[in-house]
């Protein structure tokens, strides 16, 4: 995404000059701002990637992502699914829900603890994901040829480091929360 150059007024000077610098500070700038942008390219490459199977396997994105990680690491319950995701747990619920109901996925009883109840794909669901699959992984080619084989390793490096950094700052910021939440208890 290109960058806009600031707004100039008939001066020549930048539009927002006359903002104090607390006024500054407190504007957004989502093109720059790297969440916004993170966020609006993942939504643009799942968007991509749901076009190839959407139609093809009908399944939903959540649905992929739910199956996918299934096909991977089954058994798993609906709360591992969420965790692996991201996906929250109402997306995840309404995603198994439609691939049981189309038998690509099946929820059992686990006998040592009934409140968990593993879910594993079909056979159908297998080889739905297994259709999938070389799909999927030409898409991410196709994306990927905009960067050098340097840039596609230095972006690897890039993601990895950010998202351990953001889960830092999550936990950080839920032990912080926890903290003023006994504070505020008494505890």
């Amino acid at each position: 995404m290109a960058h806009e150059p600031p707004r100039r007024d008939a001066g020549g000077r930048a539009a927002d000059s006359e903002l104090s610098a607390t006024d500054a500070d407190s504007r957004l700038d989502l093109a720059s701002f790297l969440p916004y942008r993170l966020s609006i390219l993942q939504l643009a490459v799942s968007r991509s990637l749901a076009l190839i199977y959407g139609a093809r396997f009908d399944l939903s994105r959540h649905e992929w992502r739910a199956l996918a990680v299934l096909c991977q690491e089954a058994p798993l319950a609906a709360m591992e699914i969420a965790e692996r995701t991201s996906m929250d747990k109402v997306q995840v619920s309404r995603a198994i829900a439609k691939l049981i109901a189309a038998g690509r996925v099946t929820r059992e009883t686990d006998p040592n603890d009934r409140r968990r109840a593993p879910l594993r794909p079909t056979s159908e669901g297998r080889a739905i994901y297994r259709g999938i699959v070389p799909l999927v992984k030409a898409r991410e080619r196709e994306l990927t040829s905009a960067l050098t084989p340097a840039e596609t390793r230095a972006l690897d490096r890039i993601i990895d480091k950010l998202q351990r950094r953001a889960l830092d700052l999550q936990h950080d910021a839920s032990a912080a929360r926890r903290s003023s939440i006994r504070a505020a208890s008494g505890n």
